[in-house]
């Protein structure tokens, strides 16, 4: 069965001899970065993360208690094969990366996971209490006794 990239996806464990599972990929490791980021506990970090996803190909995930900067955007040196086209003299970080346990299988989806600056705005409003207000509503007046 092959994928929208038009590549026969088999299962990690059904690798030919000799094969590079690269060959059966999209290249996902090579088609965004992440950062991590500090957790943001004040109205002014959140609001440097608002910044951040009013910006094109940008979102924010948290993993565990970690949090990171997704920046969705393909290396220039990925080829329409899907293998790298810098391969002999690629980064450091690529030498490093392994299919061991790379993102082959997944299916992208987080626990927290924010793409807008509105959505941003919305956890800031639930976690952020503006000075002297509250973001609950107002306790509701009481029935009259018959």
């Amino acid at each position: 069965m092959s994928d929208a990239f038009g590549i026969v996806k088999i299962d990690r464990k059904n690798l030919p001899e000799g094969e590079v599972l690269c060959e059966y990929c999209t290249a996902k490791c090579c088609r965004y970065f992440a950062l991590p980021i500090e957790t943001p506990d004040t109205y002014n970090e959140l609001e440097y993360l608002r910044w951040f996803l009013l910006h094109d190909r940008a979102s924010v995930f948290k993993e565990d208690d970690d949090w990171y900067l997704l920046v969705h955007t393909q290396c220039k040196f990925l080829q329409d094969n899907n293998l790298c086209g810098i391969y002999d003299t690629r980064p450091e970080i690529c030498r490093e990366y392994t299919t061991k346990n790379c993102e082959y299988d997944d299916d992208w989806t987080y626990e927290f996971y924010l793409e807008s600056a509105e959505q941003v705005a919305d956890y800031t409003e639930a976690v952020i209490q503006p000075k002297g207000k509250s973001i609950r509503s107002r306790k509701p007046a009481l029935l009259p006794m018959a």
